[in-house]
């Protein structure tokens, strides 16, 4: 592999591990007043692509803020992701388990199967977390963190180490991020109430197809090298 090839994948790799960590955090908390007037005042790349339609709804949204806004966003975090409100069903639960359990169950197999990959990296969750562990937010954490790893691997010169990390980040996204994700971003956009999470949910789309074509390119660098 030549070092333009590395460059260019280490610059690639920084990208996809902070939109991984930007995800994780839209998923895991609601936005403080901080954050949306940051996200408010961001140029967002607004275009005609899947992204810039997701960037456009974010931004319109935001543009349009008031003092109501942060909590107009949290009403609907909680009641999108959390189910507030509503006493039958969740509306688009954050739990790859949910999807992927025949009786649409918490806490099944996809939480074990997730638990296993971050632990065969070391990795855990604190010991007073108290949310499954197959959570949207921690799977994309946890593919963050292959992702850097695997770019020190390649700037530290060990191009084994590294391609062991591709392998892992491909397994992890066709095991538990591709196979639910599609399904959870229909039932935000079914039963959001923002534009806010509209924006969300087709910026997580089109990422989830960009990472498809990274990773498949990613394996043909190192089948290659």
């Amino acid at each position: 592999m030549d070092q333009q090839t590395k460059d260019d994948i280490i610059t690639s790799g920084a990208d996809r591990a902070g939109f991984y960590s930007f995800l994780a955090g839209v998923y895991l908390w609601e936005p403080t007043s901080e954050q949306i007037e940051a996200m408010a005042a961001a140029n967002f790349p607004v275009g005609e692509d899947a992204f810039g339609h997701g960037y456009a709804l974010i931004a319109d949204y935001l543009r349009h803020r008031d003092t109501g806004t942060r909590q107009e966003i949290a009403v609907d975090y909680a009641h999108t992701f959390l189910g507030a409100g509503n006493y039958d069903k969740l509306m688009a639960p954050p739990y790859e388990s949910v999807y992927t359990s025949e009786e649409h169950l918490l806490m099944q197999d996809a939480r074990d199967g997730a638990l296993s990959f971050y632990r065969s990296e070391g990795l855990d969750l604190p010991a007073e977390n108290t949310t499954p562990e197959d959570h949207i937010g921690f799977e994309m954490q946890f593919m963050a963190k292959l992702i850097d790893r695997s770019c020190d691997a390649l700037s530290a010169g060990d191009d084994a180490e590294f391609a062991r990390l591709v392998r892992v980040q491909h397994e992890f996204y066709v095991q538990h991020l591709a196979n639910w994700l599609p399904a959870f971003i229909a039932d935000i956009e079914r039963h959001c109430k923002t534009d806010y999470y509209r924006g969300v949910a087709q910026l997580t789309r089109a990422f989830l197809a960009e990472e498809k074509e990274q990773l498949e390119g990613l394996a043909e660098v190192v089948k290659a090298a």
